[in-house]
């Protein structure tokens, strides 16, 4: 944990060079030794506020996503590309509003990732949404309407993508496709136990 708590630190120290002090950085959480990594976009509102990554709703239904796995948070490392919330001003309430992460804020944030990757030494990485499939594939044209719920073997890992939870919200139709890929996760799971596929 010494190590993921260096790299949290210059993630730091680099974001106060690059954008100034008004962010908090919410890092990565999880076991050190998952088989099992998730990887999100950025943090929102809820996460920034809390300092922990998936909390608030879309914390819920990562939350569903896990019991029908059959694996707790702690089990797993959560992390996203961007550690910080990318925000917009809102011209009439004055107030911070969520935006997608741009190419400097992912820019800035791969090497971080690719840190965590090597600490972690996943079997499995999971992408929530478009923005990791591409930071993890390192292809900026990749789709998570073409790729998600396939196992993709990419170096030393299998990469899953999956729709990111909070696309349910905004997207009800997503959810039963959501469900699926996850169960064809967690097959992929059984499979690797009973098979003990080598990578």
């Amino acid at each position: 944990m010494e190590v993921l708590k260096k790299i949290e630190e210059e993630y730091m120290q680099l974001v106060k060079n690059r954008l100034g002090e008004n962010y908090k950085v919410v890092f990565g959480e999880g076991s050190i030794n998952a088989k099992i990594m998730l990887i999100g976009e950025a943090p929102g509102e809820r996460e920034e506020e809390m300092q922990r990554p998936f909390v608030g709703q879309a914390g819920k239904n990562l939350d569903e996503f896990l019991d029908i796995l059959g694996l707790s948070r702690n089990e797993i490392y959560i992390t996203n590309v961007v550690k910080i919330r990318p925000f917009k001003i809102n011209e009439k309430t004055k107030r911070k509003s969520n935006r997608p992460p741009n190419s400097f804020e992912i820019e800035m944030s791969i090497e971080t990732l690719k840190k965590e990757i090597e600490i972690i030494k996943p079997k499995i990485i999971v992408t929530l949404g478009n923005i990791p499939l591409r930071a993890v594939l390192n292809d900026k044209k990749a789709s998570i309407g073409k790729y998600h719920g396939k196992a993709i073997k990419f170096d030393k890992f299998i990469v899953f993508p999956l729709y990111h939870p909070a696309s349910i919200i905004y997207n009800r139709s997503l959810k039963q496709v959501y469900h699926d890929d996850v169960l064809a996760l967690k097959s992929l799971m059984k499979n690797r136990e009973e098979n003990e596929i080598e990578l």
